[in-house]
């Protein structure tokens, strides 16, 4: 179908892809639609967003949702001169992240100004009396005003299409596929944020919207179409998120993860800098390394600091774990050292 003319089309295939993507999460909140209100996708959100705060000489923003673009629109707001309050449900930002590792960040934004409303969800929005702006309503009864808010919440898999013609959907919302990337109908293959995934550590499916694994799967199905046989192994969620100089990393399980699932495993933290101490600028990196206490097996690790080098640190356990790797392979570890 030809979305500008509205012709409609039929075309064979031997193999078809499906890579909808995501839609960004809108409740049916009460004022959702008011102006002023705004979600984070497209590089043309992007731009409303910057035509707003320049139209209306927006001073206050709220941003509700404390996750990853949750975290960059209050960073970007921020700079952009606003006076910013966060509004997060759980009593964390970063939900991935264990809480005393967030620790740090919360420091990190109350330091520049933005103010924290954690453990409190949004109920709804209205319109100022004097139609300038907003008021955004919350679970606890607070009443903020604001020039703009940001509903960033997170993604939902975009599966419309895959329903209405009868593919496997998993318990989780996402296209169903195998390891090779197919779905329930052996002709077509899914790929990205709108499929399920198979969490590599604790073997459940989740929906992993990043990247680098949507990438690996869209590889992996075009090797399968054309007769290469490659399989998807699963994601560990490696991610990277940075925060007015300060960087969050992780790969693999939470803490929360491993109990929810009732995984045994033992932690270890690690508060080291990030080059030799007596050469200029040395910071640390705090690190948190979870491990099974049978074999040692890497469970996963999260690392945070205000230096260069903290998502590398991370990239050298994830690759550990991708080939089964333990703490005391660690121990054996020969890389790179160098005073700066």
């Amino acid at each position: 179908r030809n979305v500008k003319t509205g012709e409609e089309k039929q075309h064979s295939y031997d193999a078809l892809v499906l890579s909808p993507g995501a839609d960004a999460i809108k409740p049916p909140l009460p004022g959702v639609g008011l102006p002023g209100i705004f979600q984070m996708k497209t590089i043309p959100d992007t731009q409303a967003v910057k035509s707003w705060i320049a139209e209306h000489n927006a001073r206050e923003a709220v941003v509700v949702g404390g996750g990853f673009i949750g975290i960059e629109m209050v960073e970007n707001l921020v700079h952009l001169g606003l006076k910013v309050i966060l509004v997060e449900m759980l009593p964390q930002v970063m939900p991935p992240y264990d809480p005393e590792m967030v620790e740090p960040l919360h420091h990190k934004l109350k330091s520049k100004g933005v103010e924290l409303c954690l453990g409190d969800g949004v109920q709804g929005f209205e319109q100022k009396k004097d139609g300038q702006g907003l008021i955004v309503s919350t679970a606890r009864g607070r009443k903020i005003p604001a020039d703009m808010a940001m509903l960033v919440i997170g993604v939902m898999p975009n599966v419309a299409l895959a329903k209405a013609t009868g593919l496997q959907l998993g318990q989780r919302g996402g296209i169903r596929v195998d390891d090779h990337m197919r779905t329930s109908d052996p002709h077509i293959y899914a790929v990205g944020d709108a499929v399920e995934v198979r969490d590599w550590v604790t073997g459940e499916y989740s929906l992993v919207p990043l990247a680098g694994p949507a990438n690996r799967q869209g590889r992996i199905a075009a090797d399968n179409i054309a007769g290469r046989k490659s399989t998807f192994r699963g994601v560990q969620g490696t991610s990277v998120v940075g925060c007015f100089g300060m960087t969050l990393a992780n790969t693999g399980a939470s803490e929360k993860t491993l109990k929810r699932v009732g995984m045994p495993y033992k932690k270890i933290y690690i508060h080291a800098n990030n080059h030799a101490g007596y050469y200029p600028g040395a910071s640390a990196v705090d690190l948190k390394l979870l491990f099974s206490p049978e074999d040692g097996k890497i469970l996963g690790c999260q690392a945070t600091g205000e230096v260069d080098g903290v998502e590398k640190r991370v990239d050298v356990i994830a690759t550990f774990m991708q080939k089964g790797g333990t703490v005391y392979d660690l121990e054996e570890a020969e890389l790179c050292y160098g005073e700066c």
